[in-house]
């Protein structure tokens, strides 16, 4: 699989693992409305890829993406708002904004994602990065919630999703400030899930692990992790049994116990 409608964003398949990578390396991957259109094209067209088991998403070159394209700073200071002018199909999902769907996008897959982040994550860059389950980050990489330096705010998704991996305090702090935090900051605030000096390999890693466990498991996993904390505990309990009682006994939890019994790799169908 690859992209063939632009260039902004590279997509190859191996083995159920997608490795997508924002390719504008010389602007540091910087955002602008080809990039907001590829990033929803190509998160919405992977939702629905035949054996997708996990997600690796990047940066092209050094960077992982420096926030929003100069082009569009210039455009706001005549009241002008260039992500407006992307072309996206419609949708129905709770990300309406461009910007909000082109980070959002990535939590709506039903698979794991892990963002792998190098150089700069600045902004709108940061912001993509919430998107994925994990991120792997580099020790010496640049991260930040920017947008107070140019006069705005944190509009795509982060004032919502920052809080829960850092603490709401913690999240106001960098608002406010705009203050670059490095990977090993980012790590221990919750920021980051893990740093490693080569990300990208280490992210590449824990998708082919990943994608050898069941994908009908991980994606079951993946819908009750993400209720947590957003409903109550009534609901998550219940949904917790739901998701079990399918589980057990089907097809690929069966192949799981004999596998491990048997002391073989398992051969898991498709979920």
């Amino acid at each position: 699989m690859s992209d063939t409608t632009t260039n902004r964003v590279i997509v190859t398949l191996d083995g159920g693992v997608a490795d997508v990578r924002m390719n504008r390396p010389e602007k540091r991957n910087a955002i602008d409305p080809a990039m907001f259109e590829a990033l929803v094209a190509t998160g919405e067209r992977l939702k629905s890829e035949p054996g997708l088991r996990a997600v690796v998403l990047s940066g092209a070159g050094p960077d992982f993406c420096a926030g929003l394209d100069f082009g569009s700073f210039q455009a706001m200071r005549a009241g002008e708002r260039l992500s407006a002018t992307a072309q996206l199909p419609p949708t129905d999902g709770p990300a309406r904004a461009t910007g909000q769907r082109a980070a959002y996008v990535w939590a709506e897959l039903p698979v794991p994602v892990i963002a792998a982040v190098r150089g700069n994550a600045l902004g709108g860059g940061l912001q993509i990065s919430l998107g994925a389950d994990i991120r792997i980050v580099a020790p010496d990489a640049r991260l930040s919630v920017f947008e107070v330096a140019w006069g705005l705010i944190p509009d795509m998704t982060g004032t919502q999703l920052l809080p829960e991996l850092v603490g709401r305090d913690v999240a106001k702090e960098l608002t406010y400030t705009g203050r670059i935090v490095s990977g090993e900051e980012a790590m221990r605030i919750g920021l980051a899930t893990r740093t490693d000096p080569d990300p990208l390999a280490a992210a590449l890693n824990m998708a082919r692990e990943i994608a050898g466990r069941s994908p009908h498991a991980i994606r079951a996993a993946k819908r009750l992790l993400d209720l947590a904390g957003r409903t109550d505990l009534a609901s998550g309990f219940a949904a917790e049994q739901e998701e079990i009682r399918a589980l057990i006994g089907s097809q690929n939890q069966v192949e799981a116990v004999t596998a491990r019994f048997e002391k073989r790799e398992p051969d898991f169908g498709e979920a």
